[in-house]
């Protein structure tokens, strides 16, 4: 069985600002991009690690992020696409014919752990789509026009993370399917795409933080989280 991790580090980090996108950005020491590598490079399960990101950035990707810290799983660095669900079928397109398995994952998420890694694939493997998702623990509201419309249950409530890992035919016929529909850019979420198609994803908890980083005081808490497991 072969197990494909797929990065996808296209975007442009429009909100977090910069000279180069947020997963380049350095973290202690060393691009944000690498750090997520690094942790499919070390998960036991991952037999290969396809990164995505935009084509002006892929020598950029290779001579800076790759290169640099010997990741021996890295096969590709293929270029991404106009939406985050273009980029991921890009990728998906580029992985080996021998893929049973892929791990679909945000560059911009540094902190995923390996054992995290390997426990949703394990997962997939016995139910053909899993995630990592965490339990909601604030009070979540809908609101319209400022006003809140209704209050949700927070029991059943979670927040989805990545890696979303799914049997390599079921996603690429999700992500077929889903391009014909209007509005097919706009998915932010590989598994919502696998539920339409009435599919059951089963929901894996992190160990640690695995949160995306999305502004500076991310970026700055992600840094303090890797500090701290350097000193663990």
């Amino acid at each position: 069985m072969k197990t494909v991790g797929l990065i996808v580090a296209g975007g442009k980090s429009l909100r977090l600002g910069g000279k180069v996108p947020k997963q380049f950005r350095t973290i202690c020491d060393r691009p944000m991009l690498s750090w997520a590598i690094d942790s499919f490079e070390r998960a036991k399960f991952i037999d290969d690690i396809v990164v995505v990101v935009a084509e002006e950035y892929m020598i950029y990707t290779s001579e800076k992020v790759v290169d640099p810290f010997n990741f021996t799983k890295v096969s590709k660095v293929v270029p991404g696409g106009e939406s985050r669900r273009q980029s991921v079928l890009n990728g998906l397109k580029a992985l080996p014919l021998s893929t049973d398995y892929v791990a679909i994952h945000d560059g911009a998420r540094p902190l995923v752990e390996p054992k995290d890694i390997d426990t949703v694939v394990k997962a997939a493997v016995a139910d053909r789509a899993a995630i990592l998702a965490v339990k909601a623990s604030d009070t979540v509201k809908r609101v319209k026009g400022s006003f809140v419309i209704s209050t949700l249950d927070r029991e059943s409530l979670y927040l989805a993370q990545t890696p979303q890992v799914f049997q390599y035919d079921l996603i690429m016929e999700a992500h077929r399917e889903h391009e014909k529909l209007d509005k097919a850019d706009a998915i932010t979420d590989d598994a919502s795409m696998v539920e339409k198609r009435g599919f059951k994803v089963r929901s894996v908890e992190p160990s640690s933080p695995n949160f995306k980083v999305t502004t500076v005081d991310d970026l700055r808490l992600a840094e303090a989280v890797l500090k701290g497991r350097e000193n663990d």
